[in-house]
């Protein structure tokens, strides 16, 4: 796909050689799964591609830009600008990229916190994200990689409690959007008992 080539030479002028390794890891990921879902695998590969695409924009550049163009910052995200590189990546991919389908930039802006009812290719880029191959530190790594090929919910749902669970531990700050995002899937599965 002469697309997809495009992308990815523009984008490895703009990512560290580490973060772009992991890029195409998630890409690659994202294809997988895509088949697995009956998805459409150069949506699922571009929104793979380009997740990170503001990951190394730094800090106060990344509060700058939500500024300007009116990209809602919550006080988590002001404390921790870090958190804003799934929405400042969006809006990237939109402008740099010229992204227009709307459901690839919604996959990105949603992949590190999720959201309540998520669409299958918002699950597939936050579990490729995941448990992409150069990821190894994940408690549960090889548990949830064998789930994604068996159901996006269970898996999302397991990523998100595990990841509350590791900030909890660590005392980390946690996303209220994160919480709400488990307590949705966890409800799910708990209504289908």
């Amino acid at each position: 796909m002469k697309e997809l080539e495009k992308l990815e030479k523009k984008l490895q002028k703009h990512l560290d050689k580490e973060r772009y390794q992991h890029t195409l890891g998630v890409m690659y990921t994202s294809a997988a799964l895509a088949m697995a879902y009956h998805y459409d695998m150069d949506k699922a590969m571009i929104a793979g591609l380009l997740h990170d695409c503001a990951k190394n924009v730094p800090n106060e550049k990344k509060l700058e830009l939500c500024k300007k163009h009116h990209i809602e910052v919550t006080d988590i995200e002001r404390e921790n600008p870090f958190l804003l590189h799934a929405k400042v990546g969006a809006w990237i991919a939109r402008k740099k990229y010229e992204v227009t389908d709307e459901e690839i930039l919604h996959a990105i802006k949603v992949h590190t916190t999720g959201e309540p009812a998520m669409n299958t290719l918002d699950m597939i880029l936050f579990i490729a994200d995941y448990i992409e191959p150069r990821r190894d530190k994940a408690a549960n790594l090889a548990e949830i990689r064998e789930m994604a090929f068996q159901s996006l919910e269970k898996t999302v749902e397991k990523i998100l409690y595990d990841t509350l669970h590791y900030l909890n531990e660590k005392s980390g700050r946690i996303d209220p959007t994160t919480e709400v995002t488990y307590e949705y899937y966890k409800n799910r599965r708990d209504e289908k008992l």
